[in-house]
């Protein structure tokens, strides 16, 4: 059996494409599109707020928890070195702090809370700290489902209203259903080296058993939620910016 790269987005180590692997483009663009859905259902749509929010989520989750996660073990098998990853780690969450303190300052002291939430979920979810308590399903359902939502909600409407909540419900359960399906197709492109068997069926004909058999269903759909949810963002923004 080849080696499977490390995921369906993954690029061939070395160089720019190791960079281009660390953002995980398509889950990247997913958990943006919570933060453009939770601005535009709020009562009025601030460009520029909702702006910032995205700059600040895409440093601190699209580039500094996903170096952090790869300096954590190497799940991506970069080529990145480890001082590059702590860079990378660092001054990408430092600005998106940054940024949400200037929120704060500009608009709503209450922004810092969930710059304070931002600054807490990024380490303890990609170390596991506190024994890995929130490194599971209902722990990135709401970290980088429900959260993102809320903040982008609070950002344009100041509040957290009931709308605000159900909404979030719907990003957490969507983030649950992307670890759901993303577990298994983790395990078998990062740790299985081999697989062989056959499939006996009714009529009495056998079918040779693939990696990609056990992992094929659930990466086809993981790539078509994550381009649903960027559609729905897309579709709201352009509701509301017209």
């Amino acid at each position: 059996m080849t080696e499977a790269r490390p995921a369906f987005y993954a690029l061939a180590p070395g160089g720019w494409r190791d960079y281009v692997t660390l953002l995980h483009p398509p889950y990247t663009a997913w958990h943006l599109s919570y933060v453009a859905i939770g601005a535009c259902l709020a009562p009025k749509l601030y460009e520029g707020r909702l702006a910032a929010a995205l700059v600040a989520f895409f440093l601190a989750l699209g580039i500094s928890a996903h170096a952090l996660d790869e300096l954590n073990g190497r799940p991506l098998r970069t080529r990145i070195p480890d001082r590059v990853l702590l860079g990378l780690t660092i001054v990408p969450l430092a600005t998106a702090v940054a940024i949400g303190i200037a929120g704060a300052v500009a608009f709503d002291a209450w922004l810092l809370a969930f710059v304070a939430v931002g600054l807490a979920l990024v380490p303890a979810y990609n170390l596991e700290l506190f024994g890995g308590a929130i490194h599971n399903g209902a722990g990135f359902a709401l970290a980088w489902g429900a959260f993102p939502l809320l903040t982008g909600y609070f950002a344009c409407a100041g509040t957290i209203t009931w709308v605000a909540l159900l909404a979030a419900g719907y990003a957490a359960l969507t983030s649950y259903i992307q670890r759901v399906l993303s577990t298994p197709v983790r395990h078998v492109r990062r740790r299985v080296a081999s697989v062989t068997g056959t499939a006996e069926l009714r009529d009495g004909t056998r079918e040779p058993l693939t990696a990609e058999q056990l992992y094929g269903t659930q990466e086809r759909s993981l790539q078509l939620l994550a381009a649903a949810n960027v559609c729905l963002a897309g579709a709201l923004l352009v509701l509301r910016l017209t």
